[in-house]
């Protein structure tokens, strides 16, 4: 495993030394003529906190190897610390192992091979003094630094009681776990919004869940990690697999509309009549609550003197209003949680008294975390520009809910969701259904308004249109104030990678820090992966943007950062996301991707669409079954698709940013639409999509707080292919996804696709295949009808942006 820390700020010695006397590894000014050894010593003996006698710390210091013949008490007593056998113990602090993760006789090279930094020379005390900051500062096999490690151990329990005006407490830039977890304090404030989307004549009132540290009751303020989760309050998940829409469904022609883009009107939400009358104001919560479902990121903060905010919105239970999924009703309600935590929006102590209670002990910064749904309110709420919103930090988060739904004129399904849609997820998160007299009262206006939401969508054209416009983030991108974090998995089918890739085109030249983290998973969080010190360079962004420490951390974080799929533990970075660099593969007659092919096809090619029932229904049950076969062009799939394959690469091949299709096609009917993929073809082993379980619940947030397992993209069996990337598109929507382009039988049209954003390197020695086919059951509708679609012998061409 190989370690990479972008979170390791290089600071002057004089700030090393002024910092390890702050949290506590120096208690004296060290002088020139004190012995390298005894320093050394404070320092291990500090290191160990879980031991709290002088002679139970001999013991353990005695369990160190120094060199392959002494242990460390027998080389202290004989020999003089030196940068081997400091690293030596060093590196099993950090909890490696000798003879296992290195040699004693060549502690460096190891260090160089794990990516660990390392001092280059030892002598004097102040290259001691460098080097165990560093030491405290670096990763230890279990992917936390070391002083993280000795949080978990304890070491900062001595601070739990200094007064709230000495902190917080930050070493390398980042903030330390100094606040006792155990003394946190948990209270629920209603946020009344400007809303009234269950129409009762009253604004709705907002549940929202506060963690904060107990230093807040003696005049510290601090800032808020804020996440919306409409899944926070529970899910009706029986209610949602009854109003799964039909998949196997076939496509219908569409009548066809003018080629100019329709002016999509973008209703505001209705305001409700009149605020409440505050009727007395308060300093305390008259509610708390007990074990919340908890973001580990969060968990983490909460140790270092962070507040964390959850709250699920309207419709959700302990709040009012209906679920609206998406559309500015619900960034309305997103926002107004830090429009109070700010001082601009009132908060009542129960539901029914009208007793004000203010956010009095929040700085006023606010950053939004979160995954999927979670992340994608973040940036929802960023493009309002609220004021407050310091950061966001958004992971597999969605920037067009037309592009979670939807491609190119087709009902598309997220990964593992087939039949889902937008009506169908706000029925889910309708948590408020468990307020169960209260959801009596709405439950009528209820059926009305998730009946309209189905009707608005439109799933029976798949196109673009008012519902989603609503929805699409990227219409007010341009008023985004607050610095973005964007962390996405290259791999993930159900949030796809055109979501931040396309927010990344809109706010390019706004002036916010944007930071992008592609990973080679799927729908997940990386918070707990091994290889990257994402939560150590978390630390230090939070710490920057929420409580302004100068640390350099929009220098120190690349602005751009990327997995390489062909190592378990490569990260690059390079300087943009989508080449301009273009390559043309001519698909030719024989089936091939010819870079120097300039002849057309020289015959038509076919392929159809239908299979029998057995095998359509075998498929349907067996997606994987499916895509092996489909890959292969195995019976009884041959005859589905075309296939066209490169030769074997003589060099690597990185595809670096969205790949286009460029075809001549006919249906055989008025209607059709086209799939395709991008293929790594060859014998190999891959890297998994999930990560694997490297160690359970070895991550600590800080001293028996809680905890998170560690996990690491490891190899998987060796497999025949792997697929980069696909693309959708209905034939009737080659224009737009708003329009309804006319479609004859057996008529040529040139067809342009495009496919997911990706950054993928097909390795020398292997082939990259393009598979075009047209139903995909994986991901659209699944009409199994018996057409034919053809390739014209006309130049169709795949356009490849290059690394």
């Amino acid at each position: 495993m190989k370690h990479h820390q972008f979170a390791h700020v290089n600071v002057p010695l004089e700030q090393k030394i002024c910092e390890l006397k702050q949290i506590g590894f120096l208690n004296h000014d060290v002088k020139r003529t004190e012995e390298l050894n005894e320093l050394w010593l404070l320092f291990l003996n500090q290191a160990l906190p879980q031991y709290l006698t002088k002679s139970a710390k001999q013991v353990q210091l005695k369990t160190f190897l120094a060199t392959a013949e002494l242990d460390l008490l027998s080389y202290l007593e004989q020999k003089t610390v030196d940068l081997h056998t400091f690293y030596n113990v060093g590196l099993q602090l950090l909890l490696f192992r000798p003879g296992v993760d290195f040699k004693l006789s060549d502690p460096l090279s190891a260090m160089e091979r794990l990516g660990l930094y390392h001092a280059e020379k030892l002598t004097t005390h102040t290259d001691l003094l460098g080097a165990w900051y560093d030491l405290l500062c670096t990763q230890t096999r279990l992917g936390q630094t070391l002083l993280d490690h000795l949080a978990g151990l304890g070491y900062f329990t001595k601070f739990y009681d200094l007064p709230a005006i000495k902190k917080p407490l930050f070493f390398n830039g980042k903030a330390q776990p100094i606040f006792d977890t155990s003394k946190l304090i948990y209270e629920v404030v209603y946020i009344e919004s400007d809303l009234d989307t269950d129409e009762d004549g009253h604004c709705d009132l907002l549940r929202a869940e506060i963690i904060r540290p107990k230093e807040t009751e003696h005049g510290l303020k601090v800032p808020v990690l804020y996440t919306a989760s409409p899944y926070h309050q529970g899910t009706n998940d029986d209610d949602g697999k009854k109003l799964l829409h039909p998949a196997n469904v076939a496509l219908q022609h569409k009548t066809p509309t003018t080629t100019s883009k329709p002016t999509f009107l973008r209703s505001k939400p209705k305001k409700a009549p009149q605020k409440r009358t505050v009727m007395g104001r308060s300093t305390r919560a008259e509610e708390t609550f007990g074990r919340e479902t908890s973001y580990s990121l969060n968990d983490y903060f909460l140790a270092r003197g962070f507040a964390v905010v959850y709250a699920a919105g309207i419709g959700t239970k302990g709040s009012d209003g209906l679920r609206t999924c998406g559309d500015p009703a619900e960034t309305s309600s997103t926002i107004a949680i830090i429009e109070w935590l700010t001082g601009k929006r009132k908060a009542f102590t129960n539901r029914t008294e009208n007793i004000e209670l203010k956010a009095w002990w929040c700085n006023k910064k606010v950053a939004m975390t979160g995954k999927s749904y979670l992340g994608t309110l973040a940036i929802a709420a960023a493009t309002t520009g609220v004021a407050g919103l310091e950061t966001i930090i958004a992971e597999a988060a969605i920037s067009s809910w037309y592009d979670y739904y939807r491609a190119g004129g087709l009902v598309v399904f997220p990964d593992g969701f087939i039949g889902e849609d937008a009506d169908v997820l706000a029925q889910e998160c309708l948590s408020m259904k468990q307020d169960f007299a209260k959801y009596r009262e709405v439950r009528s206006l209820w059926k009305e308004k998730r009946a309209q939401l189905t009707q608005e969508l439109d799933e029976a054209s798949g196109n673009y249109n008012a519902f989603w416009e609503a929805r699409n983030y990227l219409n007010d991108a341009c008023q985004i104030k607050c610095d973005l974090v964007l962390i996405h998995g290259l791999n993930d089918q159900n949030v796809k990678p055109k979501n931040p890739y396309q927010l990344l085109e809109q706010v390019a030249d706004l002036p916010v820090a944007k930071k992008v983290i592609l990973h080679q998973g799927e729908h997940i969080y990386i918070n707990n992966l091994a290889s990257l010190d994402l939560t150590d360079m978390l630390n230090l962004w939070l710490s920057h943007k929420l409580y302004g420490l100068d640390n350099q951390a929009k220098e120190y974080l690349p602005d751009l950062l990327v997995q390489q799929n062909t190592a378990p533990d490569a990260w690059i970075t390079p300087s943009t996301w989508g080449s301009a660099k273009k390559q043309i593969f001519t698909l030719t007659s024989n089936n091939e991707l010819s870079k120097t092919a300039k002849q057309p096809l020289t015959e038509k090619m076919s392929f159809a669409d239908h299979l029998d029932q057995a095998t359509f229904a075998h498929y349907t049950n067996d997606l994987a079954k499916w895509h092996t076969d489909l890959v292969a062009n195995k019976a009884p799939l041959s005859a589905n698709s075309l296939h066209f394959v490169t030769e074997t690469l003589t060099s690597p091949l990185t595809i670096n940013g969205v790949a286009k299709l460029k075809v001549f096609v006919a249906s055989s009917a008025d209607h059709g639409l086209l799939s395709a993929m991008l293929v790594d073809l060859g014998e190999a082993k891959r890297l998994q999509k999930k990560p694997t379980l490297l160690a359970a619940k070895a991550l600590n947030s800080g001293f028996r707080w809680r905890v998170d397992d560690l996990v690491g993209f490891t190899y998987g069996p060796t497999t025949p292919y792997q697929i980069i990337s696909k693309g959708h598109i209905n034939l009737q929507n080659r224009t737009a996804p708003w329009q309804n382009d006319e479609l004859f039988p057996g008529t040529f049209y040139d067809v342009e696709l495009s496919f997911q954003p990706t950054f993928y390197t097909v390795p020398k020695g292997r082939k990259l295949a393009l598979i075009i086919y047209a139903t995909d059951l994986s991901a659209t509708l699944r009409g199994n009808e018996a057409l034919t679609y053809t390739l014209a012998d006309a130049p169709n061409h795949l356009i490849l942006p290059l690394e």
